[in-house]
């Protein structure tokens, strides 16, 4: 059996999902053989510790979980997360109504269909058609994409094999490669506490020989960056941001680059790891420019960015430090700035709020040259076979894309598969810190030791590994 009863540790597919079994679902007997035996929604807490969904699937092989993560500084292009806004109970974050649906009006008639797990994109499509909106605002996407999750896992071992060839089967990928880690080490933004605007400065190891090299040296350049805000800040400004990375009190966008270059040479990389950020502009354009102390009730009108400004602002920093990729340099919906900084620079610009992995928005960059990377968010679309087909869209524009988590995170591992089933070569999901964010560098691990001496590792070609 590919599953885990009784507490013992199956094959090695097994760690691509949760499992276990209870007397629970005892009722649902062998005698059963409808594909799908039940589907059961909870409500549970995500690393921010705000309510979020859980789905368990139970099939002939075990019962399949995933879980749902949150963004905070969300796109509003994005699929409806939705939630209770019920004020008086966890300041209105609750998500029972997505439960509910899952329970009530997505278990009853996805059983009923009586679908194979391995109809992945029937069962997708059969969920949609339920919501019957372009934003999944009947059902909501969360509740939609912890079905679509858990069935992609059953439908794995179903077929017998781990997650990571299951998807790349789903999405007709014939080369498995393994992603460069863009590691989130400074958290600025809605992501952090501090004065700090942009919301994340990672570092990318392109030098790397494999993808434990790779973690090896994040490791090393995080703990040589914490020394070395410490030393300069303080022991206080070496608290972490939603995501993992450091939030030192700081104003200077530059100054947060200049740490970490410090670091990069203090571990002995330098030229062996790049430097990626992700701006969210978004969070702070007002009124046409944009306001790098957004976060001072008190901030100067007088001193807010025109696009021009802001763009010069990176094509300084791109020019001074050894920046690759800079993500949402713009406001969501400022396309002449996202078209105008993509022509200026031959640097990876990256779509999150611009494109939210919605082919409508995707098609829309494309044509617009507005960017030409794509930041996939599973739960920004709602579905594995969108995200798949949101990928491929952008993969045969001649786009790269990077698989990410979300500043509210959870425990499951799905992206990890996700991103070595595409063979997107990279990801980020935060520093190298938090148990939420290491559970995916982990599966990574486990993954380039089960594929052994056939493991390939992006590195340089972290843009285009498949060429």
């Amino acid at each position: 059996m590919w599953f885990v009863q009784a507490g013992l540790r199956a094959s090695s597919i097994s760690r691509n999902f949760t499992v276990s079994w209870s007397s629970k679902y005892s009722s649902c007997s062998k005698a059963n053989n409808m594909p799908i035996q039940s589907i059961k929604a909870r409500q549970i807490y995500d690393s921010r510790g705000n309510p979020t969904v859980e789905v368990d699937l139970v099939t002939e092989n075990g019962l399949f979980r995933a879980a749902v993560p949150s963004g905070a500084s969300t796109g509003v292009h994005e699929a409806l997360e939705l939630r209770d806004n019920d004020k008086s109970k966890y300041h209105g974050k609750s998500v029972f109504k997505a439960v509910d649906n899952i329970n009530k009006i997505i278990a009853p008639q996805l059983i009923k269909a009586n679908l194979e797990v391995t109809q992945q994109v029937d069962i997708d499509n059969l969920l949609l058609k339920i919501d019957g909106t372009p934003n999944k605002s009947t059902l909501g996407a969360n509740a939609i994409l912890g079905v679509s999750l858990a069935v992609c896992k059953a439908g794995a071992v179903k077929k017998g094999i781990p997650l990571y060839k299951y998807i790349a089967e789903l999405a007709g990928n014939p080369e498995i490669i393994l992603p460069v880690p863009a590691f989130n080490v400074i958290n600025g933004g809605s992501h952090a506490g501090n004065k700090l605007a942009m919301q994340e400065f990672m570092i990318l190891p392109v030098g790397a020989a494999n993808f434990t090299e790779a973690m090896k040296m994040g490791s090393e350049v995080y703990h040589y960056l914490k020394a070395g805000i410490k030393k300069k800040f303080g022991l206080d400004a070496t608290a972490v941001g939603d995501e993992g990375g450091f939030a030192p009190n700081i104003l200077d966008n530059k100054e947060a680059l200049n740490l970490i270059i410090d670091a990069i040479k203090t571990a002995g990389y330098e030229g062996k790891i790049k430097i990626g950020m992700d701006v969210a502009a978004s969070e702070f354009f007002k009124d046409g420019k944009y306001d790098l102390d957004f976060k001072n009730p008190a901030s100067d009108p007088s001193k807010f960015l025109e696009p021009q400004a802001l763009q010069n602002l990176y094509l300084d920093f791109v020019k001074e430090f050894p920046i690759v990729s800079i993500e949402d340099p713009f406001d969501q919906d400022d396309w002449a700035s996202w078209t105008s900084i993509t022509a200026a620079t031959p640097i990876q610009i990256v779509g999150d709020d611009l494109t939210v992995t919605n082919p409508i928005r995707i098609q829309k960059a494309v044509d617009s040259k507005a960017c030409n990377c794509l930041l996939l968010k599973v739960n920004q679309i709602g579905s594995v076979t969108e995200s798949i087909n949101a990928h491929k869209l952008a993969k045969s524009n001649g786009w790269g894309t990077m698989v990410s988590h979300r500043s509210g995170e959870t425990e499951d591992t799905f992206i990890a598969d996700l991103v070595v089933g595409l063979s997107t070569g990279q990801i980020k999901t935060g520093a190298p810190c938090r148990s939420e964010r290491l559970a995916k560098y982990n599966q990574i691990l486990r993954i380039e030791e089960e594929l052994g001496a056939a493991a390939k590792y992006a590195g340089e070609k972290f843009r285009n590994p498949t060429a």
